[in-house]
C-alpha cells in the first residue's frame, strides 16, 4: 500500500508506492512541478529528482546501491506508462498518466519563467545544450538560462578539479534548477554523489536534450500513451538498447506479479 513521507515543512506529504523496492512518487505533472519549484525556492543543497521507467526500476531491483540512489531522491516520478499501470495493479493511486522526464522539463521551464527561477543545462553532446537554450528561450522569453555545460562523456572521479569547477559555476550562476542529461543510470549516480555540493534542485531528464533539439526523434504521442515508447526507441537505437528492453521489460513484469503475490523478499524488506 502507498506510504506517506514528509519532505519539508513547506511542502505537503508526497504519497509514494513501493514498486519492486523503488519508492515511486504518486504524482501528476502539476504536483511534481509545484513540489520542485517549492523546493527550488529554498537555498540549500541536497535535492534531486529522478524520472524512473521500467529500466531504472528493474536495475534498482537487482542493484541495492542504485535502489538507494532512487530512494534517496527528493522525487522519483513515474516516467513510464508501465509504472502508472503498476500503481493500479498494486492498489496505489489511480494516476491520470505518467510524468515523462522530457515533458516535465518543459513544464518546469514554463513555471520557472513565470516565477523568475533561473535554470541551468548540464549534459548532452557539445553544442546540444546551447541549441536547447535557444529553443527554450524562444518558447519562453522570460526564462532565465543561468548557464550551459556539456561535460566529457567519460565518468570522472569525485575529486576531479574540472568537475569541481563546473559545480562551482553552477552554484555561482544563481540557478534554482539544473537539468541533468547524462543518461541513466549515470545521471542518477551523478546527482546522488554531488547532491550535498550542488545547491539548485537537480532534475534528471535523460534524453530530453536530444529530443527537444531534434537530435533523436521522439516516439509519436499514440505510442507514448500506449506504453510503446520503448519499442520506438529500440527500433531507433537497437545496438545500444537491445539488452535494456529485451531483459528488463520481462524482468519487470515477472517481479511485479511476484510483488503482488507477496513473494518478493526485496520488496518486503524495503516496504
Amino acid at each position: 500500500m502507498p506510504e506517506l513521507y514528509s519532505e519539508t515543512p513547506a511542502a505537503p506529504a508526497i504519497e509514494r508506492l513501493n514498486v519492486l523496492g523503488t519508492r515511486v512518487a504518486s504524482v501528476t505533472y502539476a504536483e511534481a512541478v509545484d513540489a520542485v519549484l517549492t523546493r527550488a525556492a529554498q537555498t540549500r543543497s541536497g535535492a534531486y529528482v529522478c524520472a524512473a521507467n521500467v529500466h531504472c526500476v528493474s536495475m534498482a531491483r537487482q542493484n541495492p546501491g542504485f535502489r538507494a540512489v532512487l530512494n534517496g531522491s527528493f522525487l522519483t516520478v513515474p516516467d513510464g506508462m508501465p509504472l502508472v499501470w503498476a500503481h493500479r495493479f498494486l492498489g496505489g493511486r489511480k494516476l491520470p498518466g505518467r510524468v515523462y522526464g522530457p515533458t516535465l522539463m518543459l513544464q518546469l521551464c514554463a513555471a520557472a519563467a513565470q516565477r523568475g527561477a533561473p535554470v541551468y543545462l548540464y549534459g548532452g553532446a557539445p553544442g546540444v545544450a546551447d541549441k536547447l537554450a535557444a529553443i527554450l528561450k524562444q518558447g519562453h522569453p522570460a526564462l532565465q538560462i543561468a548557464g550551459v555545460c556539456a561535460p566529457p562523456f567519460e565518468q570522472r572521479a569525485s575529486d576531479d578539479r574540472e568537475l569541481a569547477c563546473e559545480i562551482e559555476r553552477i552554484n555561482a550562476s544563481g540557478a534554482r534548477i539544473v537539468f541533468v542529461a547524462l543518461g541513466a543510470p549515470k545521471q542518477e549516480y551523478f546527482m546522488a554523489r554531488h547532491a550535498s555540493q550542488i545547491v539548485p534542485v537537480q532534475v534528471g531528464v535523460g534524453a530530453a536534450f536530444n529530443f527537444h533539439t531534434g537530435t533523436i526523434p521522439q516516439a509519436p504521442p499514440w505510442m507514448q500513451g500506449a506504453g510503446l515508447e520503448w519499442l520506438h526507441r529500440f527500433c531507433s537505437e537497437p545496438r545500444r538498447l537491445w539488452k535494456r528492453y529485451l531483459f528488463h521489460n520481462p524482468h519487470f513484469v515477472t517481479r511485479l506479479v511476484m510483488q503482488r503475490a507477496g513473494l518478493d523478499p526485496v520488496v518486503r524488506n524495503d516496504a
